[in-house]
């Protein structure tokens, strides 16, 4: 099969072209034929036009590359290496929601051959593609996984707005379902992944080493969150604490904040869904967790007492909330625990403003219940900084001072502003 898409004779598919899907799809369409498949239309039809509907990629990325965008299963059939790339999230309870990859299975499980092979790169807990997805596969095609057709897991590495640690330059995890499979996924990851690919031994290594690369990341913030709570209580900045510690060669420079998007605040979730699942009830991990989701109500809580020290009154209070994405640069707004911040705080009956340059007011308005105000206004109480945009980079203490009443509180989860901010009362996690 290598050398026919090589040849271009054979195309290669790939299902959701999102966040993950869409730069997986253009890199493979500079070296070979790509069928790029989406349910929604309206995307579809904006990426045939050069777009990006996730603001990620320049129109320039869609250059030289040999690649049609469709909704069409009679199209989807033409592929004969399909790359699953869909969101795996997780519902109001934190128990994960299969229904993306699973209906992906539906789709493959029509559009697939004898000879075929299927990589899933969505991520899920071990097990999931040769336990769940796999057996619908097999029910709708009437096919025979690992006999009929081939399969494999390749965890995705995209971190959306990171224009350093790209899909090319960031080694690729790849696992097949027996060794000459595994070569095979391996060798058409090698065509454009330009650092190279780590051969895993099973696909439920593959899918393990992705789920604890966010599990470790969750925990080690809410170690830095725990600790930020902590040293409030002491009256000492966390910052300054870290910049010290900072300075031993072996210590991990990890950093207190909001811990959201689709990916550190999600797929912990999955791990121990499954370890419940097999009678092993996790505590450090779920611990973890609990600290990262209650952080939003403690920032909160933290600016309503610094508001009520300095005489205000909650109903006639305004507050500016700075960002509303999950992440500084980016307009995914997946998972934002900013919209936890602004519900917490109209909760105490406050005025909430929330500006973000990168994102839509419309999908705010229509995931969370508020969309953003035009501008900053003036007289606020607090200023909570959520998301360090790079357009807030450098703002300084006149501006702030220009938008808040004498006495007011700015709130910087990030650190930013440390040591610039002089006329007003300055806090940070």
């Amino acid at each position: 099969m290598l050398s026919t898409l090589q040849n271009k004779e054979q195309k290669i598919a790939v299902i959701g072209l999102g966040y993950v899907g869409l730069p997986i799809a253009l890199a493979f369409a500079r070296k070979l034929k790509v069928i790029g498949f989406d349910i929604n239309e309206q995307r579809v039809e904006m990426m045939r036009n050069g777009i990006d509907p996730s603001s990620e990629l320049e129109k320039e990325a869609f250059e030289n590359c040999d690649i049609e965008f469709t909704t069409s299963l009679d199209k989807l059939r033409e592929a004969r290496f399909f790359i699953v790339a869909v969101p795996t999230p997780v519902d109001e309870h934190n128990v994960p929601d299969l229904t993306p990859v699973l209906k992906a299975s539906e789709t493959i499980g029509k559009a697939i051959k004898p000879g075929d092979c299927v990589v899933f790169e969505s991520t899920v807990y071990p097990g999931c593609t040769e336990e769940d997805c796999l057996p619908v596969i097999e029910r709708i095609s009437g096919l025979t996984a690992g006999k009929d057709f081939s399969y494999g897991y390749s965890p995705e590495r995209i971190n959306p707005g990171d224009k350093v640690h790209t899909l090319e330059n960031v080694v690729k995890v790849v696992s097949g379902s027996n060794p000459e499979i595994l070569e095979l996924v391996a060798n058409v990851y090698e065509m454009v992944i330009e650092a190279g690919v780590h051969r895993a031994s099973s696909v439920k290594v593959a899918e393990a080493a992705k789920i604890i690369e966010n599990t470790q990341r969750d925990l080690n913030i809410a170690l830095m969150n725990e600790l930020s709570i902590i040293f409030d209580r002491m009256g000492i900045n966390t910052y300054e604490v870290l910049e010290a510690a900072g300075t031993k060669w072996n210590f991990l420079k990890f950093f207190p904040g909001l811990v959201g998007g689709h990916c550190i605040g999600v797929d912990p979730y999955y791990l121990t869904y499954k370890s419940a699942k097999l009678g092993y009830s996790s505590r450090v991990i779920l611990a973890g967790r609990v600290i990262n989701d209650e952080m939003a109500a403690w920032v909160a809580k933290k600016t309503v007492q610094a508001i009520i020290k300095n005489g205000g009154n909650m109903a006639q209070s305004k507050v500016l909330v700075m960002g509303a994405t999950f992440k500084e640069n980016v307009t995914d707004i997946r998972n934002s625990k900013v919209a936890d911040v602004v519900r917490e705080l109209q909760g105490y009956s406050v005025k909430v403003d929330v500006v973000d340059p990168f994102a839509s007011s419309k999908e705010l308005q229509h995931e969370y219940g508020f969309g953003l105000a035009e501008e900053a206004g003036s007289d606020y109480d607090a200023v909570i900084v959520a998301v360090n945009h790079e357009q807030y980079l450098n703002l300084d203490d006149a501006y702030f001072a220009s938008i808040t009443k004498p006495g007011a509180i700015i709130a910087d989860l990030k650190g930013i502003y440390r040591n610039k901010i002089n006329s007003r009362e300055y806090w940070s996690l």
